[in-house]
């Protein structure tokens, strides 16, 4: 990635339309929540996104979410993603995302993408994905992430997805408990390990958590910043400002409305560029 000539990295981006394979209606009441919740019904294509992203000269990191085994829809390919980075390398990197309940299949896939296909991190969504982030079943995956000291995301807090569905869509918001991944934050020291969102309701744990353990990281997309509590702000702004991340959850919120309320939300002027751009330089291992 071409850093020196990006205004920020955009550290939590999602691809939700494959150009690979067709489009999977199955669930799709799932999309029609979200849109409802995050307001919005936009979801471009990968090449749209690149383009897009290179135009404002922000880089990204994108992914999709593989949830095959707890809402049975097909997955976006990992590899539709790692091509596209190998292609637009200035701008653009590729992280996998593999069901936990692939357990030590889903562990040779990730050594395959990481070896193969040059994939730099992982996402996880243990709501959406239906598990809790200790439990054992996860982790040969982690094992190799952890092998090549990657990075990997894990979402936090309450989800847009499934909000305002039947039983919430039947998708449970306390596996996204922040303090479920302290265990995996000892077990793992060499995987960095990044809190995604502001993590409502549980705020306050995530901050803790954070201070306590030198391999969390936290995240800050997925809300405007305008919203963001006032204690994450403190702390971004102090103690945890070189391990907090400008992200934006493209394309459910844009960066250009993101950058407009970070803007305005109380960040210090010496910590902006961190947040920006400098933390996630040094999480993904561009300097």
């Amino acid at each position: 990635m071409n850093h020196a000539d990006l205004i920020a990295i955009d550290t939590h981006t999602h691809l939700e339309v494959s150009c690979w394979n067709p489009f999977d209606s199955y669930g799709e009441e799932y999309d029609r929540a979200a849109d409802k919740y995050f307001r919005s019904s936009r979801r471009p294509t990968l090449e749209e996104t690149v383009n897009f992203y290179r135009e404002k000269k922000i880089g990204l990191v994108l992914f999709t979410v593989d949830a095959e085994t707890q809402l049975g829809r097909r997955r976006i390919p990992n590899e539709e993603i790692a091509e596209a980075a190998q292609k637009n390398p200035d701008i653009l990197i590729a992280f996998g995302s593999i069901d936990p309940h692939k357990g030590k299949m889903g562990a040779r896939e990730a050594r395959r993408l990481i070896e193969e296909h040059g994939v730099k991190g992982f996402k996880f969504h243990p709501t959406v994905q239906g598990f809790e982030p200790q439990d054992r079943m996860a982790w040969p995956i982690y094992e190799v992430i952890a092998e090549y000291k990657l990075p990997a995301i894990f979402h936090s807090g309450h989800s847009g997805i499934g909000s305002g569905m039947r039983c919430g869509g039947g998708l449970r918001l306390q596996s996204s408990n922040p303090m479920l991944l302290e265990d995996v934050a000892i077990a793992f020291p060499d995987m960095e390990i990044v809190v995604a969102h502001p993590s409502w309701p549980w705020q306050d744990e995530a901050i803790s958590l954070a201070m306590h353990k030198p391999n969390i990281w936290i995240d800050l997309s997925g809300w405007s910043p305008k919203y963001f509590p006032p204690q994450l702000v403190q702390y971004a702004n102090t103690l945890l400002k070189d391990r907090v991340l400008f992200g934006s959850d493209f394309p459910l919120i844009t960066p250009d409305r993101w950058l407009k309320d970070f803007a305005e939300a109380g960040f210090k002027d010496e910590v902006r560029p961190l947040i920006l751009k400098e933390n996630a330089k040094r999480l993904l291992k561009l300097v």
